[in-house]
Formats: C-alpha cells, sequence, structure tokens
C-alpha cells in the first residue's frame, strides 16, 4: 500500500486572482510557475500562419513588469485550442519546463464539457490521429499513421438533449477531445470545424478544469481549478453536483500525493 504525504505549499508570489488584459486571469505564481485562467478566443503562442495577441505574449509583458529590454523568458509547458478556456500552465525557467516535462505522464489534466445528445454513463475512446495539410485532425487505421490518443469520459448531467462530460487526457494530441467526441457521435457544442457546421453557439463548450502534477523542484503535488464559465451553465443548468463540477478558482491548499503518482 503506497505511503500518502500530506504537501502543504508554500505561500506563492500571488495573493488572490490577479485580472490581466484580454481577460487573463493569474490562478496562481511562485518563483518556477506561472498558472492561468485562459478565456476562450486567445491563442497560447503565436503560430506561422497567426500573430495576432496571445497568452504567451500577455504573459511575458507581465513577466517583464514592462521593461522592453527585459531578457526574461517565459517557457511554455503545453497549450489550449484558441476557443478552449481554462488553466494553463508556464515555466519560469528552462530547467522548471523540462523538469515538468520529464514529469508529465505524472499530470492529471482533466475538461469540462457539453456535448449534443445522451452519453453512455463512461466510456474511453481509443484511436490513432492524425492531421491533413488543412490542419484537420482525423482518426486513422492505416499502419504507421497517426499517434496513439485516449480519452476517458464520465457523464455528469443530461439537459435538453445536451450531456455535461468530465474528460480526462490519457494522452495529449491535438484537438483530441473535439475529434474523439464527434467520431462517437457527440460532438462538442460549438465545434463548427469538427462538429455541427450550422452550431450557433457563441463559444466551443470545452473548459480545461483542472491540472494536477508535480512541483518542479519541491515535487509536492499541486492541483489547480478553473471555475466553469457561465456559459456551460446556460446549457445545462446549475452545475453543483456531488463531485463539485464548477469547481473553484486557484490552488487547492494542500494535496496527496502519492511515491507511483497519478498517470495519463
Amino acid at each position: 500500500m503506497a505511503e500518502i504525504h500530506i504537501a502543504f505549499m508554500k505561500k506563492p508570489f500571488s495573493r488572490g486572482l490577479r485580472r490581466l488584459p484580454y481577460g487573463l486571469v493569474i490562478l496562481y505564481e511562485d518563483r518556477d510557475l506561472l498558472v492561468v485562467d485562459k478565456p476562450p478566443g486567445l491563442l497560447t503562442v503565436a503560430t506561422v500562419h497567426e500573430k495576432s495577441r496571445t497568452v504567451h505574449s500577455i504573459l511575458t509583458e507581465y513577466f517583464r513588469a514592462g521593461c522592453g529590454k527585459s531578457r526574461k523568458r517565459l517557457f511554455i509547458v503545453h497549450r489550449l485550442d484558441r476557443d478552449t478556456s481554462g488553466v494553463l500552465l508556464f515555466a519560469k525557467s528552462e530547467e522548471a519546463m523540462y523538469r515538468l516535462k520529464a514529469n508529465w505522464p505524472r499530470t492529471e489534466k482533466k475538461y469540462l464539457a457539453v456535448v449534443h445528445g445522451v452519453c453512455e454513463p463512461s466510456g474511453t475512446i481509443t484511436s490513432h490521429l492524425a492531421e491533413d495539410a488543412d490542419y484537420f485532425v482525423f482518426s486513422t487505421s492505416e499502419d504507421g499513421q497517426g499517434r496513439l490518443a485516449r480519452t476517458d469520459y464520465r457523464l455528469l448531467k443530461v439537459k435538453r438533449g445536451l450531456s455535461l462530460l468530465e474528460v480526462t487526457l490519457l494522452t495529449g494530441r491535438k484537438n483530441q477531445i473535439r475529434v474523439h467526441m464527434t467520431e462517437i457521435g457527440h460532438p462538442i457544442v460549438g465545434d463548427t470545424k469538427y462538429g455541427k457546421k450550422d452550431d450557433l453557439a457563441p463559444r466551443l463548450a470545452l473548459h480545461a478544469r483542472s491540472i494536477s502534477f508535480p512541483h518542479p523542484f519541491s515535487g509536492k503535488r499541486l492541483t489547480f481549478e478553473a471555475p466553469a464559465p457561465e456559459f456551460f451553465k446556460k446549457l445545462v443548468g446549475p452545475l453543483e453536483g456531488p463531485e463539485g463540477a464548477e469547481g473553484r478558482p486557484g490552488c487547492q491548499q494542500s494535496a496527496l500525493d502519492t511515491n507511483g503518482g497519478s498517470s495519463d
């Protein structure tokens, strides 16, 4: 039986939530990490084809405290799609980034999604995902094509022909949740790329609810949560339940860490 350690965090640099331009909210900050709640409509980082304002550029400006000559860098650990909201993690040094990525199998990411139709109570979706020249991701059965992708989901609530799901990524492929939900016949509300082309929802109903991982230097397990957007409540009503689907912003004051840790 694994020994359980109670790990209490030291006080972070930031006390309470701090709001930045474009709706970005800092949930937690210390000398090694920066954790934010990303709004929909904002890219994580600039791409070859898109140079608009990004989370990375906004946070870099904040990190450099408005000093254009500063050489401070902020390092990307993972990304969220432009239209996905929720918890996003950055590292303040290259070493912190490498340590976080080395421990990524012990990182657990959970999402909330509202999908069309009534889903089964739970399930695991497995396929190999590939991407075509138009940046469209799809499942393939061809040998040697695509990368293994696995997605767990659990039904939380059904209302007006829509299902509220808690989704756990077992792998982290581009557009994975969106593609997998569409391929089982339950596209995410607002997903006109992979789902219903005539969907008139104002945004994608996909939200990175929480992330849990070992701190890159102390090893203490941290869990950060971003509350569900109001848009979700408009779709399926109140999200409160036995699991506390709404969540609470910021970092839990204590966390449980085991020898093996969680694995995705």
